[in-house]
């Protein structure tokens, strides 16, 4: 018999009101929560680092009262530091490497009262958008378990898209939080740039393209862990614009009538699939019956300058990292340490010059000046997040010896995503849309820099219009 049958009929706000009521106590939950992973994780491998007996005793020790006391949370094996656990980053070459102090975000994480008991699956540093890292195995999409659950936050996503919890950390450097989101029926906010804090360790991830926050069933859930995390970090490089009231308070404010710009179609050329444009066309559809103005137009830049520049980035800080844990081990990386397309991204990374990486950070600031003025017009931006649903697994592995497949699939995946990164705007995948096949398809929504309480009242009218939550994938 399953513990506490309900658990699975709650949002995070829900179980924290009935742990802050009497009705159900924190042991309870979180018994309720390792019980569903024991039950389902076998078949997705969404979680690979159970931390149960530190949960236990954390909620016997007395759990810090917060908005979400007592609800359990898993975080990404990348992108949070909890002190004392293994933290290898979805890599071999960091399979014994233990955090030595609790990252700001996890700090705050435990001041709202969540209860961290485990760690989720990642690609191999984060560099592909599915997860399918050779250290622990493949993460599986809860609605096909062939296919990918997303990435590189897939294994949060597959957790929580199959009831084991109802919210779970994840982090975007190029869409990881939301094409997870949308390969597995969830809603995915990724936050404006600086929004919530890389430290102490760092003062930014990827030039600031990379931003931690999570995925969630329901729109108020995201709202109100954003208002529990947000804010700088002492010593922070710079903040995010400041927020005029709680996000949480937005999700039932009327948004007003929106200037909605859509587009279907990808800067890289990627072709788009007709689900997923479908899905913006029925999503512009249900906005203009919303009372939100809507009409074909998109901001233009030089693409190939974009990405690019974002290569040079991503791989100038990924040589960085195993830099820094080659001086832990006293050795240097080899080609066997990472999979292939670590290795060349990390190879990329040392060929390139410091001026290269200057002409690289000219390029995507170039891309947040188009932006800028593009939102001077509308006020959100309307795209598929994803060109294709999500592939079958093996395609976007980092050991795929086809590195043109590879290549070709990654485009799709990052093509709506990956430009709103390094502008540093805030993004959000909404699950509108189911396929034919049964799949999620999620569509994207990206606001002006800092307009996350646009995007929040956006989507709880969405949600009230369109309730995904109740949407299950076939369990047990």
């Amino acid at each position: 018999m399953a513990t506490f049958p309900e658990y699975e009929r709650y949002d995070g706000l829900g179980l924290a009101g009935l742990v802050a009521s009497g009705q159900i106590a924190a042991r309870e939950v979180l018994e309720a929560a390792i019980e569903r992973v024991a039950r389902r994780n076998p078949s997705l491998n969404a979680v690979v680092g159970p931390l149960y007996e530190q949960a236990r005793a954390a909620v016997a020790g007395g759990l810090p009262r917060g908005p979400f006391t007592g609800v359990p949370y898993l975080l990404k094996d990348l992108g949070a530091q909890l002190a004392g656990a293994v933290t290898p980053h979805g890599s071999a070459f960091f399979r014994d490497a233990v955090a030595p102090r609790d990252s700001e975000l996890v700090i705050r994480l435990k001041r709202a009262g969540l209860v961290l008991f485990g760690k989720t699956n990642t690609s191999e540093f984060g560099l592909s958008t599915s997860v399918e890292p050779r250290l622990f195995g493949p993460a599986r999409n809860p609605w096909d378990r062939e296919r990918s659950a997303g990435g590189s936050s897939g294994g949060a996503a597959a957790a929580v898209a199959c009831g084991m919890l109802p919210m779970a950390h994840a982090t975007d450097g190029g869409g990881s939080i939301r094409i997870p989101a949308s390969a597995c029926g969830l809603f995915g906010l990724k936050p404006t740039r600086a929004r919530t804090p890389v430290g102490p360790d760092l003062g930014e991830t990827w030039n600031g393209a990379g931003i931690a926050h999570a995925v969630t069933r329901t729109v108020r859930d995201s709202a109100a862990l954003l208002d529990a995390t947000c804010g700088a970090e002492v010593g922070d490089p710079y903040p995010a614009p400041p927020r005029e009231r709680p996000y949480l308070a937005e999700v039932s404010a009327d948004p007003g009538a929106l200037r909605i710009a859509v587009t279907a179609k990808a800067w890289n050329g990627q072709p788009v699939d007709p689900e997923c444009a479908a899905a913006v066309a029925a999503a512009a559809k249900l906005c203009a019956e919303l009372g939100h103005r809507v009409d074909e137009a998109r901001p233009e830049w030089h693409e190939k300058a974009r990405a690019a520049a974002s290569r040079v980035i991503i791989g100038a800080h990924i040589r960085a990292q195993l830099d820094e844990r080659e001086e832990q081990l006293g050795r240097a990386a080899t080609a066997d340490d990472l999979e292939r397309r670590a290795w060349s991204t990390a190879e990329y990374g040392r060929a390139k010059t410091a001026a290269d990486y200057a002409l690289a950070i000219r390029a995507t600031h170039r891309v947040g000046r188009a932006l800028g003025r593009f939102f001077e017009e509308w006020d959100v931006l309307l795209t598929p997040t994803m060109c294709r649903p999500p592939h079958r697994l093996g395609v976007l592995s980092l050991m795929n010896p086809d590195g043109n497949a590879f290549s070709e699939a990654l485009l799709g995946t990052v093509a709506f995503t990956s430009p709103f990164n390094g502008s540093g705007h805030p993004a959000m995948s909404v699950p509108l849309h189911t396929g034919n096949d049964g799949l999620p398809v999620g569509v994207q929504f990206v606001g002006r820099y800092g307009a996350e309480t646009t995007l929040f009242r956006l989507a709880g009218q969405l949600e009230r219009a369109r309730p995904w939550a109740d949407r299950r994938p076939p369990l047990d």
